[in-house]
């Protein structure tokens, strides 16, 4: 049967309309529980609505019976609420179009595929064009909607936006019921609804703080590295479901990760952000953190906690020449001398239930120099034979890397300009290539102007028999996928956030605690002579004396400026006073501009240990243009070493398989043969080899702890033999080093790349290829190769 109803519309005004639906009834927004002339209606069996705000902005939160979803809307919106019985319960519908029918977009019980196809008919070409956009960084959420905000939401349609802010929860809560309000008050009757999807880089990394929760703001993990060290997907299970939880209390529905590069090039600059080089290991993390992240738990599937994941950089960004990074010139090349494209594929084919895929940034190029599978010589969002794999496997959201489509002489002045391989089209035209290529988003993108062009000339090129379909049907395929992305996580239902429930859920006890566990559980043990580390009670040390070295950091001069000087203990100091009576550390003398000349050891005769915190050699940074001197011209090596490593071995390339095409025909040259590297962190084994000097002068028998906090794999044999103990972190922090060095935490991690036996290994091994690097053998036999890790006991089995 049919229902007639009376709907006031946006406008203030009143029409009569027919609701398809069976039972359907309309409330107004005034009203704030059932109407009370259901007397039959049991306690339960019906939604209540209520008014909530967080300080700036009001809205209606409207609770189903059962497990009908939370809906909201703005308290001003013009929103109605339609109503229907099912099973003798009442449940509210959000009449978003004002029709007074319940559409299929609207029926929060109907797929989100379909949904997402329903509505994107009903969208404007530019509302299409502007859902196509993913905004640049948004850093600062504090400033609530800004100008510029509105104007690319209004003008633009804009509504992917990348919270690139701090995790403050009050001021991520009320800046995003802000935009949400915002996007409510443009619908139209000619431009539907459509809510703002944020997203998010990964923001839950412990190693920024020296304890395990340094602010307070969100619950610290491992790094992804970290992670793949405990061999564990129950733990990356544990970690998606946490931090999705965390990211939906802020905002945040869609999430720019996992990155799942295959890290065969242990030079990399991205090697901390990956899953190691082992395709099993990486293949099983990849897909724990996507399920985690896109489930919730109780919920069959999708719910109030769960988050888009992004698998990022199709097919693999690990092998840069050299281990030069694709932000950057000097790394837009990727390389396969191994023939081995499959494997690093093959990590991303097995994790095609994400929402999204962000396409690399580097030019593939196989054994020969030549564009892999026959494709272009150009960024994976532009070639052919990459995306074009790509879209033969996966039906959800592709994006761009950010910045892809500004660079070479048309953005002269763009900070992040990596249009690789197509610096010779101009703007509009680079964004209708990618458009051929299957590509729906344009990552780093506010302008919509470029994106519309693409159209018209989509439209050109169809009515000229170049392309099967018009342009509107391309739009809506892509405005489908898209929409998928903001139906999935509910947005269209529940867009607001309630801000004290947002602060119950960030950074909460069992997060925090969790998150920290996970930490303790990815320590790396290479090495425990004569058990220097074993298990001890917090007292054991409470009486003793520890003495951590400090060293510098004169940085990497890169897109953001000059390198920043830092200086300090090599583990925060205010943590070890926690666990030892007392903590010495080096005398400095500094320069006129407080730069460090020298250092002194202290008197170590009543020093009980010696813990020394290195960081990875550090002779690049990803948007340092590392690897190539643009002053001077010359190619330079990355190293995995501390001292200056020169590249005159015979495993070194003396011609390069990248560089670009010359006017006259032949190849740029890029290798660095014969030339230095150019660490910046070089103090940090000046730190270890003083204290090892220190107790040797001491002449006591005080034992040496190498901390290494690495983001890549190291070349131990500047510090194996004279450490008593090596233990490595990837991404944790402080107090989770230092408890697992004084035995409060057995070690149970294991190394997810392995590490090099020299820097002659590391020139010999293929970029393109896994687990093909010499490890370092150290004194007892041991092997430094992927898997390797000792607890107390020995080397960890398995």
């Amino acid at each position: 049967m049919k229902t007639t109803i009376t709907v006031r519309r946006r406008n203030g005004g009143y029409v009569k309309g027919a609701a398809a639906v069976a039972g359907l009834a309309l409330f107004a927004l005034t009203a704030c529980s059932p109407s009370s002339s259901d007397e039959d209606t049991q306690a339960g069996d019906s939604f209540t609505t209520r008014e909530v705000t967080d300080g700036k902005t009001e809205f209606v939160v409207v609770t189903n019976p059962g497990d009908g979803p939370v809906l909201s809307y703005g308290k001003d919106s013009g929103v109605e609420l339609l109503t229907e019985e099912i099973d003798g319960k009442e449940y509210a519908f959000k009449d978003m179009n004002g029709n007074g029918e319940l559409d299929v977009w609207e029926d929060w019980r109907e797929s989100s595929e379909d949904r997402a196809a329903d509505l994107a008919q009903h969208l404007s070409k530019e509302q299409i064009a502007g859902l196509m956009l993913f905004s640049s960084h948004e850093r600062s959420p504090a400033d609530g909607l800004t100008d510029a905000q509105k104007e690319y939401m209004s003008e633009s349609r804009l509504r992917n936006v990348l919270n690139a802010g701090p995790n403050d929860v009050e001021a991520n809560v009320t800046w995003s019921n802000q935009l949400q309000e915002y996007a409510e008050e443009l619908a139209t009757d000619d431009e539907p609804y459509v809510p703002v999807n944020f997203s998010s880089d990964p923001r839950s990394t412990a190693e920024s703080g020296g304890n395990y929760n340094a602010s307070g703001d969100i619950s610290r993990w491992p790094s992804n590295l970290g992670l793949a060290a405990t061999f564990d997907t129950e733990t990356m299970t544990t970690f998606a479901q946490a931090v999705s939880a965390e990211y939906r209390a802020l905002g945040i529905g869609t999430a720019l990760s996992p990155q799942i590069d295959l890290a065969t090039e242990p030079r990399w600059l991205r090697v901390d952000g990956t899953f190691g080089e082992n395709v099993e290991l990486a293949s099983a993390m990849a897909t724990a953190y996507v399920d985690g992240f896109q489930t919730t738990p109780g919920e069959d599937g999708w719910g109030d906690e769960s988050v888009n994941a992004m698998i990022k950089h199709w097919a693999g960004d690990g092998p840069g020449e050299g281990g030069r990074e694709s932000h950057t010139e000097a790394g837009k090349y990727g390389v396969y001398p191994g023939d081995n494209f499959d494997a690093h594929a093959e990590v991303f084919l097995g994790a095609m239930d994400s929402a999204a895929v962000m396409t690399a940034y580097s030019i593939a190029l196989g054994p020969d120099g030549e564009p892999l599978g026959g494709g272009d010589r150009m960024g994976s969002a532009y070639d052919s034979y990459r995306t074009g794999l790509l879209r033969e496997n996966f039906t959800g959201v592709v994006v761009t890397d950010w910045g892809v489509t500004a660079g070479g002489t048309t953005d002269p002045e763009a900070l992040i300009g990596t249009s690789w391989g197509a610096d010779d089209l101009t703007v509009e035209e680079r964004h209708y290539a990618i458009l051929k290529n299957g590509v729906d988003m344009f990552g780093g993108n506010n302008a919509v102007e470029p994106v519309l062009a693409a159209y018209d000339m989509w439209q050109a090129d169809f009515e000229a028999g170049e392309n099967d379909v018009d342009a509107q049907t391309r739009f809506e395929e892509s405005g489908t996928r898209i929409l998928n992305m903001l139906f999935q996580p509910g947005l269209y239902e529940n867009a607001y956030l309630d801000l004290d429930e947002s602060k119950e859920i960030v950074a909460s006890e069992d997060k925090l605690d969790a998150g920290y566990q996970a930490q303790l559980d990815s320590v790396v043990m290479l090495k425990n002579d004569a058990d220097t580390i074993a298990a001890a009670e917090a007292g054991d040390w409470a009486d003793k004396t520890v003495y951590i070295p400090r060293n510098y950091d004169t940085g990497q001069a890169g897109l953001f400026g000059p390198g920043e000087y830092t200086e300090g203990p090599g583990l925060t100091v205010e943590i070890a006073e926690e666990y030892f009576a007392k903590v010495v550390t080096d005398e400095a003398v500094e320069d006129a501009d407080g730069k460090v000349t020298s250092y002194t050891a202290p008197d170590l005769s009543d020093v009980d240990l010696v813990l020394v915190g290195m960081d990875s050699p550090s002779s690049g940074a990803v948007f340092a243009n590392s690897g190539h001197d643009e002053t001077t011209g010359e190619w330079y090596p990355l190293s995995l070493q501390y001292r200056p490593y020169t590249a005159d071995g015979e495993n070194v390339r003396k011609v390069s398989i990248s560089g670009d095409l010359l006017a006259d025909g032949t190849q740029e040259n890029r290798s660095y043969f014969g030339n230095t590297s150019r660490t910046s962190n070089e103090s940090d084994l000046d730190a270890f080899e003083r204290a090892v000097a220190a107790v040797e002068a001491s002449g006591k028998d005080i034992p040496v702890i190498t901390v290494l906090k690495a983001k890549n794999p190291t070349v131990p044999a500047e510090f194996e033999a004279k450490s008593d103990a090596i233990l490595v972190g990837f991404g944790v922090s402080d107090q989770a080093l230092i408890e697992t060095a004084i035995g409060l935490n057995e070690p149970q991690g294991r190394l997810p790349i392995g590490f090099p036996a020299s820097m002659d290994a590391v020139e010999k091994q293929l970029e393109d290829v896994q687990e093909d690097t010499e490890p370092y053998v150290d004194a007892a036999g041991n092997s430094y190769l992927f898997g390797f890790g000792l607890n107390y006991a020995g080397p960890i089995e398995g």
